[in-house]
């Protein structure tokens, strides 16, 4: 079985491409140390919640969207392994120089407990 991780992110909309090219260097590096899948999604239909919502739960501002994004790793102890080699590595950005702001991100591990084929 493998195992997840997901984040959600606001993004000033006028740091779209920066994003996607960041998106495109840091997620190959994923792949490099054992991801087999990465998505990154711009919000394009993220409703207000009575209660919450995406928007609400990582302060997105007007100016921002949501970008819901996810990796897929083989198991948990590849994920494990990889997330720390990535931790390390020297091409990792420090916060500053990211095109949203890090602190807002939400992200977690998920085991998967239904999976059907696409």
């Amino acid at each position: 079985m493998s195992y997840v991780d997901g984040f959600v992110i606001a993004v000033p909309d006028a740091n779209r491409e920066q994003f996607i090219a960041h998106a495109r260097h840091f997620d190959a590096m994923f792949l490099e140390f054992g991801a087999t899948r990465v998505v990154e999604c711009w919000g394009d239909d993220v409703p207000d919640g009575k209660l919450t919502d995406f928007r609400r739960a990582v302060q997105a501002e007007p100016g921002e969207s949501v970008v819901f994004s996810w990796i897929e790793w083989p198991d948990k102890a590849s994920r494990d392994a990889g997330m720390e080699r990535i931790m390390q590595d020297p091409r990792m950005p420090g916060a500053g120089d990211m095109p949203f702001d890090g602190k807002r991100m939400i992200f977690g591990g998920f085991a998967p407990v239904v999976s059907l084929p696409a």
